[in-house]
C-alpha cells in the first residue's frame, strides 16, 4: 500500500503564504479613491509640499541635459508619472498608514520611511522603476526624432499641428501610445502593491514584486481599471502645465495604501510596536531643532 503525502499548496512565484491576496472588485477602486481623497483633505499640506516638486524637477532635469524645447516631451513626461509614482508616494503610505492608526500624521512624519528595515528593498526598487522612466524618455525621443527629424517645434500650435493634421503625427500618436502602454503595464504589474507592502510588512524586494504580479493575475480586470485610472487623472491633472498633478499625485497616492489594504490581507499576527512618547511643548528655546521634529522623536 502507498503512502500518500499531503503537500502544501505552493504559492504561485514562490511568494510566501503569509501574503495572502484577495479578489477586489470595480467598487473597491472608487472606495479606495474615496478614502484617499479624504487622506488629501485631512492632511493637504505637506501632499502639494512632497508631491509638486517631481513635475518641477523633472522638467528642469531634462531641460538641462537634452538642451533643447521641452515640448515634444511633455506628453512622455506627464505619462512617465505612471512609472515613478509608486515610488514617490512613499511618504503618503506612511501619512496614510499613521493615520489609519489613529496615529499622529503631519509633514514630518513622512521622514519615518527612511527608518523603515526595509528602506534598501525599497530604494532599490525604487532605483529600478527610474531606469525604465529614464528608458521610456530615450524611447519617446527617439520616436520623435525619427518621425519629425531633429527640428523643434517652433510654437505650441506648431506643435500640435504637426502632431494631430499629419498623417506623421498620427503615426507617431498611435507608436508612442503603444509603446508607452508596454512600459506602464510593466511597471503598474511589478508595483501596483509592491511599495506599500514593503514599508507595512517589511517584505524583500523579490517577494513584493511576486505578490504584485499574483495579485495582477488574480485581479487582471481590476487591476487594468485601476491603471485606466491612473493614467487619466494624471493626463487630466497635467493640464495646464502640470498644475493639477500637485492635487493628483498625492490622492492617487494614498489611494494606492488603500487599494493595497483591500489586495493584501493583513498580518494576521502583527509585530508590537512600542508606542511613541508624546513630542510635548515646544519652546522658542528649542529653535532651530523645533523644524525637525522627527529628529527629536525616539
Amino acid at each position: 500500500m502507498t503512502t500518500v503525502f499531503a503537500r502544501p499548496k505552493l504559492q504561485l512565484f514562490g511568494v510566501s503564504a503569509a501574503f495572502v491576496v484577495r479578489k477586489i472588485g470595480l467598487s473597491d477602486l472608487g472606495d479606495a479613491l474615496r478614502l484617499g481623497w479624504e487622506d488629501f483633505n485631512a492632511i493637504p499640506t505637506h501632499a502639494v509640499v512632497l508631491c509638486v516638486i517631481y513635475p518641477i524637477i523633472g522638467l528642469v532635469l531634462f531641460r538641462l541635459v537634452l538642451g533643447y524645447s521641452l515640448l515634444p516631451l511633455l506628453f512622455p513626461l506627464a505619462a512617465g508619472f505612471t512609472l515613478i509614482g509608486p515610488f514617490a508616494a512613499l511618504g503618503l503610505y506612511e501619512l496614510s498608514r499613521r493615520r489609519e492608526r489613529g496615529e499622529e500624521a503631519a509633514a514630518w512624519h513622512a521622514m519615518h520611511v527612511l527608518n523603515t528595515p526595509s528602506f534598501g528593498a525599497i530604494l532599490g526598487l525604487g532605483t529600478f522603476l527610474f531606469a525604465l522612466f529614464a528608458i521610456w524618455i530615450t524611447v519617446a525621443d527617439a520616436i520623435y526624432i525619427a518621425t519629425f527629424g531633429q527640428a523643434p517645434a517652433a510654437s505650441i500650435p506648431d506643435f500640435a499641428r504637426r502632431v494631430l493634421t499629419t498623417p506623421e503625427g498620427w503615426s507617431l500618436i498611435i507608436i508612442g501610445c503603444g509603446v508607452g502602454f508596454l512600459f506602464a503595464v510593466v511597471a503598474l504589474c511589478i508595483s501596483v502593491v509592491s511599495f506599500p507592502l514593503m514599508l507595512d510588512r517589511h517584505a524583500t524586494a523579490i517577494d513584493a514584486i511576486r505578490t504584485s504580479l499574483r495579485a495582477v493575475m488574480k485581479n487582471p480586470i481590476t487591476i487594468a481599471a485601476w491603471g485606466l485610472i491612473v493614467a487619466v487623472l494624471l493626463v487630466v491633472g497635467s493640464l495646464p502645465f502640470f498644475v493639477g498633478l500637485a492635487v493628483v499625485l498625492p490622492v492617487l497616492g494614498h489611494a494606492t495604501w488603500h487599494l493595497y489594504r483591500k489586495v493584501v490581507e493583513p498580518d494576521p499576527n502583527p509585530p508590537q510596536e512600542q508606542p511613541r512618547p508624546p513630542i510635548g511643548h515646544r519652546y522658542a528655546a528649542d529653535f532651530p531643532a523645533s523644524l525637525f521634529p522627527w529628529s527629536r522623536e525616539s
